[in-house]
């Protein structure tokens, strides 16, 4: 069964903008805080972002902070990613996670589902 599924991956321009979607079937008990992680070929996966289920604090990993809203709608159980002001460096596969919890949040040995990731191209 399909428990996170993303979306919304695709190739811009530097300094264009994208919103990456999570469909989320995690049941609410299972899951604390949701967060966004991306992979290049070759290096660790690394946290982009991150919030409670239950709260409104969101984390940023400083690259890019005050470019990327995290934010989720839980009537829709959909997890969202505004990605704006997209940079080369921004190009990797994005992934929807969820945990019970994580300290730090961008540990990643504690979220338990993940999706299937999407891709992100930024071109200069």
């Amino acid at each position: 069964e399909v428990q996170l599924a993303e979306s919304g991956g695709g190739s811009v321009k530097a300094g264009g903008s994208l919103r990456l979607s999570c469909a989320v079937s995690v049941s609410a008990n299972r899951r604390s805080i949701m967060g966004w992680f991306r992979q290049v070929p070759g290096k660790e996966r690394e946290g982009v972002a991150a919030i409670p289920t239950a709260g409104t604090i969101t984390w940023y990993a400083d690259s890019v902070k005050g470019r990327f809203t995290i934010s989720q709608d839980n009537t829709k159980n959909t997890l969202y990613l505004q990605m704006d002001n997209l940079k080369p460096e921004d190009t990797a596969i994005y992934y929807c996670a969820a945990a019970a919890w994580a300290a730090p949040w961008h540990d990643r040995t504690r979220y338990n589902y993940w999706g299937q990731g999407t891709q992100v191209t930024v071109s200069s």
